[in-house]
């Protein structure tokens, strides 16, 4: 090529910028805009990270995105955090040091949750699944209560707002008592960010008005005697007390030939009979022991004659829902105290001679009192010495003689009451206990309530449980409907109260949304 052709081709490259400076150029400036894109998405990333960092920690991702969807409304991580943390704590309130039982380590608090598998729910899901299902279920009966409330124009007075307010006030001072400068920092260690005292003043006040609706319904309900001892007769006998005595005997376990576990255990054809043939033999000589009056007497003398010099268990008061294997045997109709039968174990383990001696059948009225509570001062053992309790006795008698000065009245008494009495569950109320059934109240109240007392009526009673000791005196109000009736208006106003909820509810489901990932 001559030289004047090379110019020209170099001229012509220059011209189309594909001559070796142009492209060397073009790749410097190049990689220098990459470079410099590189350094603008990373300066990016790290202002969003900066911004999200900031975000979390003063809340606004807690208070301002979407936790949970129920119809149209929606929940922020943070409310539904408040829901999550109450579920948590409710379970632990309600199970306390045997939440272990379930598998549930509490020692290492809310956080830990995550990473604590749940026997209760399919495998991989943890505890953390399991309140969080339990927080969407009472948000969606709060959500439906609340438009219940609204369909129906039922509010807040101003009573209950005060009330809240008052629950409010509480957090302050649970504030400063545990070292907080504010209830907000509080709350927020124990619910998690975002939640501070107007998220939880709105919350509280939701579900104030939800239980408020669903009193309000289960107040409206109303259902005749007729229609009450109607249930309670459907009930067949659950909820009736039965007393019976019993005795088992169990069928030898003999090795299991062929076992592919070494020393199983378990009984033969020849061995239940065996123990069959017993048991009836016991059943045989209770009939024939009808010189001995006393029943459970006459079933231990039958069981020292046939079988060993053991004695029969005797249960009370248990429900006609808790009798397992003898449920269709003691609750049947026909039964007659003194009674004797034998029954077979479900799992062919032996047979049990039972022996049936009272039912209680709920058909008896209840009774409301007024007390007043003095009790006795604990030693440092926990136990009471006999002149704390004679101290109790002596101011209880104080205040009975000031009752009696007065013009002795249901009215007196409960101002004496709300004056003196020590019973934190009623000395707001003028120490009144409405609807009382029997074996509610320890044993020597009971004794009182149910003694037949009439209208007026007071008296001084000893009282001892694994809480307090000291002396109740009690003034007798009077007899109040029959406690079959109780039970069977509380099944069906429950039974009411469900299908409200079902109703209210249909069609709607609790949606858990992105911004769940926040909570616990």
């Amino acid at each position: 090529m001559s030289a004047s052709t090379e110019r020209k081709n170099r001229a012509a490259a220059r011209e189309a910028g594909t001559d070796k400076k142009t492209l060397a150029r073009q790749e410097a400036e190049k990689k220098a805009a990459k470079s410099r894109r590189r350094w603008t998405i990373g300066s990016i990333l790290v202002a969003i990270g900066l911004i999200v960092i900031i975000l979390l920690n003063s809340g606004f991702l807690y208070k301002h995105t979407t936790a949970l969807s129920v119809g149209s409304r929606n929940y922020s991580p943070a409310e539904l955090s408040y829901s999550y943390v109450n579920q948590y704590s409710s379970f632990l309130s309600q199970y306390g040091s045997y939440a272990s039982l379930f598998g549930l380590d509490s020692s290492k608090g809310v956080a830990s949750l995550s990473q604590q598998s749940c026997p209760m729910l399919d495998e991989g899901m943890t505890w953390r699944d399991y309140f969080l299902q339990s927080a969407q279920n009472n948000l969606l009966q709060v959500t439906a209560l609340k438009n219940y409330a609204d369909q129906n124009g039922i509010k807040l007075d101003a009573d209950e707002l005060a009330s809240l307010d008052d629950e409010v006030a509480a957090l302050e001072e649970a504030a400063r008592s545990y070292g907080y400068s504010s209830a907000n920092r509080f709350l927020a260690a124990q619910y998690g960010t975002g939640v501070n005292v107007r998220l939880a003043r709105e919350l509280m006040a939701e579900s104030m008005l939800a239980s408020k609706a669903m009193q309000s319904y289960s107040d409206s309900l109303s259902f005749s005697d007729e229609e009450l001892e109607e249930y309670y007769a459907s009930l067949e006998g659950s909820s009736d007390l039965f007393d019976f005595a019993s005795y088992f005997v169990a069928a030898e376990a003999l090795p299991v030939e062929d076992s592919e576990t070494e020393g199983q255990t378990a009984p033969t054809d020849q061995t239940r009979l065996e123990a069959r043939m017993t048991a009836e033999a016991i059943e045989m000589a209770y009939k024939d022991g009808y010189d001995i009056e006393d029943p459970v007497e006459r079933l231990d003398a039958a069981i020292e004659a046939e079988y060993d010099a053991g004695s029969a268990t005797v249960r009370s008061g248990v429900s006609g829902g808790s009798l397992g294997v003898l449920s269709d045997w003691l609750r049947d109709g026909a039964r007659q105290a003194g009674d004797v039968g034998v029954v077979e174990a479900s799992d062919g383990s032996g047979y049990t001679v039972a022996v049936f001696l009272s039912r209680e059948d709920n058909h008896y009225p209840t009774v409301s009192v007024r007390h007043i509570l003095i009790k006795a001062a604990a030693s440092e053992d926990g136990t009471y010495s006999d002149k704390a309790k004679q101290v109790a006795l002596d101011r209880i008698n104080e205040i009975k003689a000031e009752f009696e000065a007065t013009d002795k009245s249901e009215e007196s008494f409960a101002a004496l009451a709300e004056k003196y009495s020590e019973d934190a569950g009623s000395n707001t109320n003028g120490g009144l206990y409405e609807d009382i059934y029997r074996g509610q109240m320890v044993q020597e109240f009971n004794d009182f309530c149910f003694a037949g007392h009439k209208s007026g009526d007071i008296g001084v009673v000893y009282g001892e449980s694994s809480g307090y000791a000291g002396y109740h005196l009690v003034y007798f109000v009077g007899e109040g409907e029959l406690y079959s009736n109780v039970i069977a208006r509380s099944a069906l106003i429950s039974q009411a109260a469900n299908d409200l909820l079902a109703a209210q509810t249909e069609g709607v489901e609790p949606v858990l949304r992105y911004w769940a990932k926040l909570v616990g």
